[in-house]
């Protein structure tokens, strides 16, 4: 079964960086998509960023120019470089992956961590 673990999240000042990373396992995991999904207490569910394979990225607006989202596909790894951090982008984080092609809405995600908290103080 397919797993995806997050790690790196924690408590950082305003202006600060975070990476968060995560890695997948289980049988044969080849997922085209891979990406990151946040939720803030009340709020929804927010697109962060997304991969295709190596190259092909897309972010929310809320985040561009901010933060960075690679992949390592021999280690079925992705990442989210995370600079100039702000309160407003305090949230637990949550690792994402499908088969197919990118998408920015979670209901296409099949695959979802239990999510890595991340605090930002002002």
């Amino acid at each position: 079964q397919e797993q995806l673990v997050e790690s790196g999240g924690g408590l950082v000042q305003a202006g600060g960086s975070l990476r968060l990373s995560c890695v997948a396992s289980g049988r044969t995991f080849s997922m085209g998509a891979m990406g990151w999904f946040r939720q803030a207490p009340g709020k929804e569910r927010e697109f962060v960023a997304a991969i295709r394979w190596s190259s092909y990225t897309r972010y929310s607006d809320s985040v561009k120019g901010r933060f960075t989202i690679s992949r390592d596909t021999a280690k079925n790894a992705v990442y989210l470089q995370m600079n100039s951090l702000k309160p407003e982008d305090t949230a637990v984080y949550h690792c994402v992956a499908r088969p197919g092609s990118l998408s920015t809405d979670s209901e296409d995600y099949d695959y979802w961590g239990q999510g890595t908290q991340v605090t930002v103080s002002s």
